[in-house]
């Protein structure tokens, strides 16, 4: 298994010192290098003879001059090099500068220097680790994994290396936070403590329809329909490159239409007074960016106000401390709890899938199973 073999005479030429193929023992995979002038690149196969026509093709690319025949670049500088011609003329610009602050946050400073054609599984392992130990959350630092296992994957295309070692690396086990919805008698508690307060709508539609901070901090008035008692999601409000931009949902399906409950559309209704009468004392101050849920001046209001008023109403109301995102999961709970579908609950909340609304929110599964028992019993008793 260990032996090594010969290479024909045509790809053993001098000036690309080829070596010969081999298998290793530690994972079984056959392996060959090829020498570049400066540069050595190392090949890989699972049998003898796929390595020989990587070989074969790298040679004939050589011949071409198709490939650099220098020393390999930075780590670091495949990476920038990656994100300005892959990345950014093709992805949403949140996607462009999340991609963005993984790389010159994480993975710069941690294995940046190291050169492309060098790095190793136990480089990225490295990462991983240091980035665990720096505080981030496994979610966060599965998210860099993944940054960098997209940017090798390009370079392994582009021919610059043979392999994609991120590949080869486990990315951690993500740690979901655990979900804390309100219960029905928290909820009409807290819609009762907010009464008059200035961002009671915003609070009651992130609590009644389940949107997303940013979704609800997007919505313009042209996106609520008073007469059809319909508000349409067609943007979120993100910070990017340090400016509040309104940008398209992520997925088709963040993009929906819901019906608001009758409570809802008087709430927003007051609300448009309150902003009106705002307007009127801004004067020429105003800024006219059509946003419901806009500061006093008009501008877009900054999502760490909205917390710091949200943790204050739940204090003022004598509520547990939750996180505003909890205010999604509390609808998506209550709406299930009521035997509301999955599938519409899936709608309302804009999942791409019903295994994401499911597994999000299992801890309801018991009571529904229960639910279910129960109307099984009263079919079979009539």
């Amino acid at each position: 298994m260990g032996a090594r073999h010969s290479e024909p005479r045509s790809l053993s030429k001098r000036r690309y010192g080829v070596g010969s193929v081999y298998r290793r023992k530690s994972d079984g995979l056959w392996c060959a290098a090829i020498s570049t002038g400066k540069r050595q690149r190392k090949l890989y196969g699972k049998t003898a003879a796929e390595v020989r026509a990587k070989l074969a093709a790298v040679r004939a690319e050589l011949d071409k001059g198709r490939l650099a025949r220098g020393p390999s670049m930075a780590l670091t500088e495949f990476l920038r090099l990656w994100l300005e011609t892959s990345v950014k003329p093709r992805v949403r610009p949140l996607t462009y500068a999340g991609y963005k602050v993984n790389v010159e946050k994480h993975l710069v400073p941690t294995i940046g220097k190291i050169r492309l054609d060098q790095l190793t599984p136990l480089h990225v392992q490295e990462m991983i680790n240091n980035r665990l130990r720096a505080g981030l959350s496994t979610k966060s630092v599965a998210y860099v994994h993944q940054v960098l296992r997209t940017a090798l994957g390009l370079a392994v295309r582009w021919d610059m290396v043979s392999r994609n070692v991120a590949r080869l690396v486990d990315r951690p086990r993500i740690q979901r936070k655990p979900i804390n919805p309100l219960t029905p008698d928290e909820a009409r508690r807290f819609l009762a403590a907010i009464r008059g307060h200035r961002l009671e709508a915003l609070f009651s539609v992130a609590l009644a329809l389940g949107l997303r901070q940013g979704e609800a901090l997007g919505l313009r008035w042209e996106d609520i329909d008073f007469g059809t008692g319909t508000l349409h999601v067609r943007n979120q409000l993100q910070r990017i490159e340090g400016k509040l931009t309104l940008v398209p949902p992520k997925t088709e399906k963040s993009r929906r239409t819901l019906v608001m409950p009758a409570l809802i559309v008087d709430r927003l209704r007051e609300h448009e007074k309150r902003q009106l009468a705002e307007r009127l004392w801004s004067g020429s101050k105003w800024s006219n960016t059509g946003l419901v849920f806009a500061n006093r001046n008009g501008d877009p209001t900054q999502a760490r106000r909205v917390i710091e008023q949200f943790h204050k109403a739940l204090e003022h109301a004598g509520l547990r401390r939750v996180r505003f995102h909890d205010l999604r999961h509390s609808c998506a709970t209550l709406l299930l709890v009521q035997g509301v579908s999955p599938r519409v609950v899936m709608e309302v909340l804009g999942h791409s899938e019903i295994a994401l609304t499911m597994n999000a929110y299992s801890h309801v599964v018991p009571e529904l199973r229960q639910e279910a028992a129960l109307r099984m019993q009263a079919i079979l008793e009539r």
